[in-house]
């Protein structure tokens, strides 16, 4: 089965943790040498199986990305 995204910007990592709270789940995923955090539903966590270890991709589509200059300079 593969699967079709409309979403391009796909960053493939490492489940790295897998939190399970109620409704709602957090998955911490290791994308070469930095974090992403996920939350999804409990129930998507679930049907996925995910646990630690798992090769997975984070998918990002946003309407607004945020840019920081990594020596704290802001501009307008």
């Amino acid at each position: 089965m593969t699967l079709r995204a409309s979403a391009r910007n796909r960053l493939p990592g490492v489940v790295r943790a897998v939190r399970i709270d109620g409704l709602m789940a957090r998955v911490d995923i290791q994308v070469g040498d930095n974090h992403v955090v996920s939350l999804i539903s409990a129930e998507a966590a679930e049907e996925m199986k995910l646990q630690e270890g798992d090769r997975v991709s984070a998918l990002i589509k946003a309407t607004s990305v945020m840019v920081v200059r990594d020596d704290g300079a802001v501009s307008d």
